[in-house]
């Protein structure tokens, strides 16, 4: 499905990109991926901090391409992670990742389950490893973003 089929279904909507909103939302996933390794917090702290950082990566990466995604509707982060794909050009594979720690957020959040280490350690090495990405893709890609008005 491609980022105008997911439009055209209401999923996304049109979004016009700044360079200082850009820039507000990569300081946000800086912060939290780097609230995520403070030892001193709770892990599942941690883990939500790390997880908002992808979450702020994926949509940055949605508004850098024209769109956002449509929060009336239900399951704006699964859009949003699914579809990176398509806007930082990440592979299935690692999606499939994103998705899994997003429905343990989703467990973690809703029905209290605590987050394992290791799931805490995997969110927050796909955190660093997203954020990378989306830096190097606005680099490559739209630098225009990168520079406030």
């Amino acid at each position: 499905m491609s980022l105008q089929n997911l439009l055209a279904i209401g999923r996304l909507q049109a979004h016009q990109p700044d360079a200082a909103g850009i820039a507000k939302l990569l300081q946000a996933a800086r912060r939290n991926l780097a609230d995520a390794h403070i030892a001193q917090v709770s892990t599942d702290n941690r883990f939500d901090a790390a997880y908002k950082c992808i979450m702020q990566c994926a949509m940055l990466a949605l508004w850098a391409n024209g769109y956002r995604t449509s929060t009336s509707q239900p399951g704006h982060h699964q859009t949003a992670i699914q579809s990176l794909g398509l806007t930082l050009g990440v592979a299935q594979p690692q999606i499939i990742v994103l998705d899994a720690l997003r429905r343990q957020r989703n467990v973690s959040d809703y029905e209290g389950d605590p987050v394992s280490t290791a799931t805490l350690q995997a969110c927050i090495e796909q955190a660093a490893q997203l954020l990378a990405s989306a830096e190097n893709w606005l680099q490559a890609h739209r630098p225009d973003l990168l520079t406030s008005p």
